[in-house]
């Protein structure tokens, strides 16, 4: 499928009404999708076939001191991802901290578990069982 003649023209136009502030059929967003819309031209016209105009339209936009939408949401996203990866690795330094400390409380019971254990194979020792607690029926 051909491009339009005008097509270039009805680009350039959408192009001057959105960055003037007076779109007449889209929302007047700074995005590629909203200067297709707003030209009456498919999208991919201006991601394949009219790549300097796409840019251009970015250019100026920059020019004016502005971000494009696109560019503002993956900046926003950005310092949001950069916020949770900091998060994880707080999360994992203390996890880190807490496998140490289960690992050493490990050691230290199988060392006292060993030991008892020991004690009771001596002749002479003498085991007491300890009073069990009496669990409520949960039937009742």
């Amino acid at each position: 499928m051909s491009p339009a003649p005008d097509e270039r023209d009805r680009i350039r136009a959408a192009m001057d009404r959105i960055l003037a502030g007076t779109p007449q059929r889209s929302t007047g967003g700074l995005t590629i999708v909203a200067l297709a819309h707003e030209a009456d031209v498919p999208r991919n016209a201006l991601t394949q076939r009219h790549l300097d105009l796409k840019n251009e339209f970015y250019d100026k936009v920059r020019a004016r001191g502005q971000m494009p939408d696109s560019e503002a949401r993956l900046r926003q996203q950005f310092a949001k991802l950069k916020k949770l990866r900091a998060q994880d690795a707080e999360e994992l330094a203390q996890l880190r901290a807490d496998v140490l400390h289960l690992v050493r409380t490990v050691n230290q019971l199988t060392l006292e578990n060993q030991q008892l254990r020991a004690e009771l194979t001596e002749p002479g020792t003498r085991v007491r069982a300890l009073p069990t607690q009496l669990r409520p029926d949960p039937a009742t």
